[in-house]
């Protein structure tokens, strides 16, 4: 799929304001499963500094500085990029399928941040270690077979819904409620894959989902590392299975670190700042086909 993707934020503030330093997280990945043929970035107020970085996950993320008061701020990202299919997980593994518990001690170092709790001590949730027992009953211990009882078992008792604000709920608190967000079950299944010893990360990007909804919404994900095979994505939210519709654009194994836009701002007593966002996205693919008819 080709796909162009624009995506706006921009905050108002009911005083001038001084903006601190600011992080964005807006250019998609551009290798592995996915090739970025453009990007552009368009910032206001314009940063006396703009430049990238490459993030712990291999993402290209940009960092600005602003020198003058303003009582807007506007960022614009427009990317045009082609995703793949990548081979079935069937044929990566053939017979070297992954046996779980995985050990910590076969996998390459700089994986172990991807396999540590979330809670404050660093242990897993307690929760997220029961549904782990359970997706591995009837599995046979064996890595695929276990994905898949996963993403079953968190859509039969999680129900999906948007939730706008918030950071990504813990596993427990998932599970107790029943329903969350496409991040706190992106959190759920990566909670438990880790639990197991499968290195995972929460992905955020986009979803073009078919039919076109009114509004795009950023998604939520999560990227299961299965030796032999690599990073490999997995939506508990959505059908499980990703395809070339999925555009990922920053990763982390901590959902925090991936959000479009941090940053601070200062001005005077009570002053307040009000959001508005929009995410309009074409498939230039779709759109050169019915043009040629």
């Amino acid at each position: 799929m080709r796909a162009r993707v624009t995506h706006t934020l921009t905050y108002r503030y009911s005083a001038p304001v001084l903006l601190g330093p600011h992080r964005f997280c807006l250019r998609p990945r551009g290798h592995g499963f996915q090739h970025l043929r453009s990007f552009e970035l368009s910032v206001t107020p314009e940063p006396s500094r703009l430049y990238p970085l490459i993030a712990a996950s291999g993402d290209e993320i940009l960092r600005a500085r602003f020198l003058d008061s303003t009582e807007l701020f506007e960022v614009k990202a427009t990317s045009v990029v082609d995703t793949l299919v990548p081979a079935p997980l069937t044929v990566c593994l053939e017979e070297n399928e992954p046996l779980l518990p995985y050990p910590m001690g076969h996998l390459n170092s700089d994986l172990l941040g991807s396999l540590q709790g979330w809670l404050p001590n660093g242990q897993h949730d307690p929760a997220a270690v029961d549904l782990a027992q359970e997706a591995l009953m009837g599995s046979d211990q064996r890595a695929l077979m276990f994905l898949n009882q996963l993403v079953e078992i968190i859509q039969d008792r999680v129900k999906y819904t948007q939730r706008h604000i918030g950071p990504a709920w813990p596993a427990g608190r998932t599970l107790k409620e029943r329903v969350g967000s496409c991040r706190d079950l992106a959190m759920l299944m990566i909670e438990t894959c880790r639990c197991v010893g499968l290195p995972a990360r929460f992905v955020s990007g986009y979803h073009l989902v078919e039919p076109k909804p009114k509004r795009y919404d950023l998604h939520a994900w999560a990227e299961v590392y299965l030796p032999g095979a690599g990073w490999r994505a997995f939506d508990p939210s959505g059908m499980g299975a990703i395809d070339d519709r999925y555009i990922p654009v920053a990763t982390s194994s901590k959902p925090e670190l991936t959000a479009a836009v941090t940053g601070s701002f200062s001005g005077p007593p009570k002053v307040t700042s009000e959001l508005e966002w929009s995410i309009e996205a074409e498939d230039l693919a779709m759109t050169e086909a019915l043009a040629a008819v």
